[in-house]
């Protein structure tokens, strides 16, 4: 029998990208438990689908299920700089490069655009500002530019001396100084490196504006659906333990294209985490009135820690492999506490944690045709060095290109007129070339 807990939700956006540990809970589960949230404000605290938080259930799935999902989902965790807030606060370097710290970058960036000579009282503003800000991701300094044994803070210091006693330094001056210093930094911005991945299905984006499968899945589909059993047991789960919100999730389900989803599931899309200690965050992507559904299987389990924190409610869960947890991590904060493999096994260790969803804005997909048309239209235009818009690098993106005539004509010419009608109604894919050519 699970037991229920009723746990008070207390504020702690605060805690958003820094690491938790044992200070942030007072009740650890480990046992099967159905977990619900109130706020002094709730009128009635009702154990039902509305303010569950979590439902956790030990040793649910059998070592054949775990060991599918292992071999067809492990992989799709690679090295990664794309988690944000997940990844945790900046360390001391990037695999060996200094981090331009916030404090750095906001006296430049002050520097760059000043109007008038800085001052001492402004730079010791600046740094008490950035005493405040955390930031995961940034810049770094590269060191084939900076000059060896040059530090930033002397030359702030060495440039506010020469402000004060040298009459003819100009604020142009300044600002051509601090860009100069700001081009010894990165072009690019930088996350913690960790091994996470996505496999399934994902939506369009800017730079990909088409429904695809990930990279993983594209290249590795045969492994792919070793986890298929896994991931239908866990969507029957879900079904049982949260109906309404199960309920929400298929009706959502149902108005994809089957090639955009698992096939006997809820879920279009898998993270996997391989060893990520994750700092507090919430999720974000997934389907609002739906649920995460998360697990862990592992090469070798035994290892201490790795408890998924919920501070708001001040609980965590020692979750481990085989268990099965349901829980909102799309409104509650949470995050792990320190992962650490028992002596002799920190070679071969590995802690892969899945997170099966629905992402939202698969809904805006059409078909998996239509999608693929998108991206052949995409591709064409990459490739085409006589179209207009080509340059070195070119990714065939560019702003209103689904509103142009010439997507209108690709489709209507390889998808046909039904399908044009379909997704671009009144569109009738002739140009006046055609018309008048």
């Amino acid at each position: 029998m699970a037991k229920v807990l009723r746990l008070e939700r207390h504020e702690c956006d605060d805690l958003l990208g820094q690491f938790l540990d044992e200070r942030h809970y007072d009740t650890l589960v480990e046992r099967d438990a159905d977990v619900y949230a109130y706020t002094k404000l709730t009128k009635n605290n009702l154990d039902d689908e509305h303010n569950v938080v979590a439902i956790f259930r030990k040793n649910f799935f059998t070592k054949k299920e775990q060991l599918g999902a292992y071999e067809g989902l492990a992989e799709a965790a690679q090295p990664s700089q794309n988690r944000g807030l997940a990844a945790g606060p900046k360390g001391e370097k990037l695999q060996n490069r200094d981090w331009v710290t916030i404090e750095q970058e906001q006296i430049l960036q002050f520097l760059m655009k000043c109007e008038r000579l800085p001052t001492r009282e402004d730079i010791e503003v600046i740094r008490a500002r950035a005493k405040t800000m955390m930031d995961t991701r940034g810049h770094v300094w590269l060191s084939s530019k900076k000059p060896d044994g040059w530090t930033f803070d002397s030359w702030v210091n060495g440039l506010l001396h020469d402000i004060s006693k040298v009459n003819q330094i100009e604020v142009e001056d300044v600002r051509e100084e601090a860009r100069r210093v700001w081009g010894w930094t990165s072009d690019t911005t930088y996350a913690n490196p960790v091994d996470s991945g996505i496999a399934g299905w994902f939506d369009r984006y800017p730079r990909i504006p088409y429904g695809r499968p990930t990279a993983y899945t594209f290249h590795n589909y045969e492994r792919f659906k070793f986890s298929y059993p896994f991931l239908q047991h866990l969507s029957k789960a879900f079904s049982e333990f949260l109906p309404v919100r199960h309920a929400a999730q298929y009706e959502c389900i149902q108005k994809l294209d089957p090639s955009f989803y698992v096939p006997g599931t809820v879920f279009t899309t898998i993270t996997v985490n391989k060893n990520f200690r994750t700092a507090a965050h919430r999720d974000a992507g997934d389907l609002h009135t739906g649920f995460s559904n998360l697990t862990v299987v592992a090469k070798d389990g035994d290892y201490e820690g790795g408890y998924l924190i919920v501070p708001e409610l001040r609980a965590a869960f020692n979750i481990r492999p085989g268990d099965l947890l349901l829980i909102n991590n799309h409104e509650y904060i949470h995050g792990n506490t320190p992962i650490v493999p028992k002596k002799g096994n920190v070679e071969n260790f590995e802690r892969i944690s899945l997170v099966c969803y629905f992402r939202e804005k698969m809904l805006e997909l059409g078909s998996r045709a239509y999608e693929d048309q998108r991206y052949n239209f995409v591709e064409s235009r990459r490739a085409n060095k006589k179209h207009g818009l080509w340059r070195e690098g070119w990714n065939g993106v560019s702003e209103d290109m689904w509103e142009s005539q010439e997507w209108f004509d690709y489709l209507k010419k390889h998808g046909g007129q039904a399908m044009l009608d379909q997704y671009h109604p009144k569109k009738d894919g002739s140009s006046l070339e055609a018309l008048f050519g």
